[in-house]
């Protein structure tokens, strides 16, 4: 089975002027890796809803990568907007896996009831958008990194059910 291909981008408008050191990004990327993806494409972005959207689409509709992850501008401040950048440009809301997230993070603290973060599919492509923080980043990704590769399977068409019997 050929490896599904991913990117990654880190939302921050500091990690983008140099301000602030992106530690979510690289330990997202790390934990893809280390599960068998293949990464193709890291960037840092200001909190700019254009220039989201612009990664997100040329992700999707030119370059066809499988899973696109955001990080960061999913919380609850005035310039978190990375939810509705990502809101603007899927097809189809996967509310069951931002719901999951959600409910195991909130297990550690009850932050993680002001993560606005959603997930999607946009073409034939997954986008998941994790918090900003590297706990909260990789706990978020590793509850749901186990349905990525079903879950891409089936947005690609594929007809195989969900559990056999």
């Amino acid at each position: 089975m050929t490896p599904l291909t991913c990117a990654v981008l880190t939302i921050s408008t500091k990690g983008s002027q140099g301000l602030r050191e992106d530690k979510s990004g690289p330990a997202i990327e790390l934990l893809l890796r280390e599960h068998g993806f293949t990464v193709v494409a890291t960037e840092i972005v200001p909190d700019h809803l254009d220039l989201i959207q612009s990664f997100l689409i040329t992700w999707t509709d030119i370059q066809a990568i499988d899973l696109i992850i955001t990080t960061g501008g999913t919380g609850v401040s005035p310039t978190d907007i990375t939810p509705e950048a990502t809101r603007e440009v899927i097809d189809t809301v996967i509310p069951g896996l931002s719901e999951l997230m959600r409910l195991e993070s909130g297990k550690k603290t009850m932050y993680a009831a002001l993560s606005r973060g959603i997930c999607g599919i946009r073409k034939q492509s997954l986008i998941v958008n994790l918090p900003g923080s590297v706990d909260g980043a990789t706990h978020n990704l590793q509850t749901i990194l186990p349905v990525f590769s079903h879950a891409i399977y089936k947005i690609k068409g594929g007809q195989e059910d969900c559990s056999p019997v």
